[in-house]
């Protein structure tokens, strides 16, 4: 336990200094909710909602900055330690992938769940905006849905030979889902057909599931989502360690 807090403490402080969690994990999604707040202020998500677009973006925004950061921020740091012959260094050491790979997830499970408070509070105080369903089912929700994310970017993070390799693998599977997820056009208003396909990504699934809690709104099937995460989370943790790479 000593070593894995010693890595996540110097990880930290790695990611503190060159600001990009905190620009694009942070404070990227804190902007994007201020500007459709501004915008949208009251104005239901789609015609016949009862929740503004502003609280629907809310669970969009919070499952996107740790998505932000799983596929996206998290390939690309694994991926550099291999490039930079770290990794190498790291294998004649009592290090293992498990603990590796565990302190690399729980810097980014970090900035997400700050990003979740910093998002809420801002709901909070200018939109006057509760979390009306279970809190706690919120909460389990979010975890999944963050859980499921980054172990996909783990997955990509050991498997790839560079940062270049990395950042082109995790844009291919970042941005179909960030455009199609439900983050920025709501899951209502889509073709029935765009709706089914985009159904497989494990991004709409959370997003839709933290709606369904945040919101205490009806959902026809709520094992799906969870079946989904869940099972991307088993596969992708387990081939990450398997497939691992330390050069």
């Amino acid at each position: 336990m000593k070593a894995f807090f010693t890595m996540l403490k110097n990880e930290i402080k790695l990611s503190l200094r060159d600001m990009n969690m905190v620009i694009f994990a942070v404070l990227m999604p804190l902007a994007v909710l201020a500007v459709l707040g501004i915008i949208y202020k009251s104005k239901p998500a789609f015609d016949g909602a009862d929740y503004t677009f502003a609280e629907q973006s809310f669970g969009a925004l919070c499952a996107i900055s740790g998505c932000a950061g799983g596929l996206m921020g998290l390939p690309i740091t694994v991926s550099e330690l291999r490039e930079r012959k770290i990794l190498k260094r790291y294998r004649v050491t009592p290090m293992s992938p498990v603990l590796l790979l565990a302190a690399e997830l729980a810097v980014f499970m970090l900035y997400a769940l700050v990003s979740m408070l910093t998002l809420l509070a801002a709901t909070a105080i200018f939109w006057s905006f509760p979390i009306h369903g279970s809190a706690a089912a919120f909460i389990g929700s979010w975890l999944l849905t963050l859980v499921s994310t980054l172990s996909i970017g783990l997955l990509v993070g050991g498997i790839a030979k560079n940062t270049k390799q990395a950042g082109v693998i995790a844009s291919i599977l970042y941005f179909p889902m960030l455009i199609f997820s439900g983050t920025t056009l709501p899951i209502e208003v889509m073709p029935e057909v765009m709706r089914k396909i985009v159904g497989v990504f494990p991004l709409t699934q959370g997003i839709e599931l933290m709606k369904a809690t945040s919101l205490n709104a009806p959902m026809e099937n709520i094992w799906l989502p969870i079946a989904v995460m869940a099972f991307v989370t088993v596969v992708c943790s387990t081939l990450s360690v398997i497939f691992f790479k330390w050069e």
